[in-house]
């Protein structure tokens, strides 16, 4: 469930053809930040999920407003997001023991229905966003060609800082849903993970420049990846092959789509 929400705000990004390269390093300081604020800070844990949530949603504000108002290039300003923060969760206060972390809180991990509930709501949310609002066709038609959409009245920059936002704002639900399964604010590898989260993107048929991709194929992505990543783990072989192995197969998704979308295009 947290690789499917992280997918699905990655493929909001790659439907505007752009890529986020920080949601899992958000999801990382996320939940090293609401671990500690729940044990050392002593906070409740609605104050610490809203200011997980916050934390998620301010990180994709400020990724949106470089890459809207700015003009930088998603890549760039992602990279230096994602190295920020996977440095923050990784020289941050250390993680609480296991079990030290409030009841109320771990039950949106440790209980399936709990979990499950919260994905899909958010899942739900995206799909409405994505096929029932404007917002959605605008993102659509950003996809399939910026220039013919500012032409056409999209507000572009507000549909690109929008993206980023979502995308922070379902990293961060995410990580309460992880911190919650471990009972513990362990910091992840944000980095690692980046890939399993690109590679569900794409497998759900989330290409970049395509304005293409649903949420339900996200969600068949995501179920795709983990079973994968359950099957190479069960090899034993090491995490540099395994990367490997990933690396390569999200290269051939990516190659396969760009050689479908050119067969598409090239129809009489």
């Amino acid at each position: 469930m947290p690789l499917f929400l992280l997918a699905t705000g990655q493929a909001l990004v790659m439907l505007s053809g752009g890529i986020d390269l920080s949601a899992s390093s958000v999801m990382a300081a996320a939940v090293v930040a609401g671990g500690w604020m729940m044990t050392a800070g002593h906070a409740p844990a609605s104050v610490a999920v809203a200011a997980m949530l916050a934390a998620g949603a301010g990180t994709g504000l400020l990724n949106g407003l470089a890459v809207a108002r700015l003009g930088l290039p998603p890549f760039l300003v992602t990279l230096v997001s994602m190295t920020v923060l996977a440095g923050v969760a990784r020289t941050g206060p250390p993680p609480p023991s296991s079990g030290a972390l409030p009841e109320e809180f771990t039950m949106f991990g440790s209980s399936l229905v709990a979990a499950a509930g919260l994905a899909v709501l958010a899942g739900g949310v995206v799909h409405l966003l994505l096929e029932r609002q404007v917002a959605g066709r605008w993102l659509r038609a950003l996809g399939f060609n910026r220039t013919a959409a500012r032409a056409a009245g999209v507000p572009v920059a507000r549909v690109m800082a929008g993206v980023h936002v979502l995308s922070g704002l379902l990293a961060a639900v995410a990580a309460v849903i992880h911190c919650g399964r471990m009972e513990a604010g362990a910091p992840l590898p944000g980095p690692r993970l980046l890939l399993d989260v690109i590679g569900a993107a794409l497998i759900g048929g989330a290409g970049l420049r395509s304005g293409r991709g649903r949420v339900w194929r996200v969600l068949a992505g995501a179920a795709v990846w983990a079973t994968l990543d359950t099957a190479l783990t069960a090899t034993g072989w090491p995490v540099s092959r395994i990367l490997m192995v990933k690396a390569a197969l999200v290269l051939a998704t990516a190659a396969a789509m760009k050689a479908g979308q050119r067969a598409i295009a090239f129809q009489p």
